[in-house]
């Protein structure tokens, strides 16, 4: 998987090129690193070149490039001495190793736990979101706090498992309340889509100085509409 690397080392220069004030230079190490995360195993598997250590060394490698993304951002948080979001990215970053590793760990003592929204690819798609929008902390803050529920969630499965105990009840107002946060759902359902239209609106509607945002400019939609009245 020769992308691999590629995508973990960009992965790093993306925060670091815009504490650089490398704006554009940002936006193109996320599109290159991340094109060439998606397609590897694609091109693997249509060159007949997949394995089992082939499996393993993407997904390690994955990690490498979560760590260094997250590690890229507490420089740039940090070089612009905004202890609060050191402090915010650094929890984003257990979280969302965690995230991974709470399902590895699962899966060793059950045949499946994929439960929890926030996954790798929703993280990606959610960083490139954050870089071109100039709203990264309010997508620091989103993958944050759905992490940590993943987590939870993961956790919660595995016992319940294990356990033999019957999973929450997906029937009426307490079912839907479980449905949304004791995630079980696939992508492209409704539900789904849900989620993503609440995430979208938190991140592009909410006004950057309510988050006390590092580097975003502008009010956000809620802020126009607040100074009309």
């Amino acid at each position: 998987m020769p992308s691999s690397p590629f995508s973990m080392t960009s992965s790093t220069g993306l925060p670091i090129a815009k504490a650089s004030n490398g704006e554009w230079t940002m936006r193109v190490i996320m599109v290159v690193a991340n094109i060439f995360d998606f397609i590897d195993g694609k091109v693997a598997h249509e060159l007949q070149l997949q394995s089992r250590f082939g499996a393993f060394w993407d997904s390690t490698l994955d990690r490498f490039s979560d760590l260094a993304l997250l590690t890229g951002l507490i420089y740039l948080y940090s070089s612009l001495g905004r202890s609060d979001y050191v402090m915010v990215a650094a929890l984003t970053l257990i979280f969302s190793i965690m995230t991974s590793y709470a399902r590895a760990r699962a899966e060793s003592l059950i045949t499946k736990c994929k439960v929890g929204f926030m996954e790798r690819p929703e993280r990606i798609v959610l960083f490139m979101i954050g870089a071109f929008t100039n709203r990264m902390a309010g997508i620091l803050w989103v993958i944050l706090v759905l992490s940590v529920l993943a987590v939870a969630n993961r956790i919660y499965y595995t016992y319940l498992a294990l356990n033999d105990l019957p999973m929450p009840s997906r029937e009426g107002l307490r079912g839907a309340f479980n449905r949304a946060f004791f995630w079980t759902d696939e992508r492209t359902t409704i539900p789904y889509d849900i989620w993503v239209i609440a995430i979208l609106a938190f991140v592009w509607l909410v006004p950057p100085d309510w988050l006390s945002d590092p580097t975003a400019s502008g009010p956000g939609l809620f802020g126009i509409v607040a100074g009309w009245f």
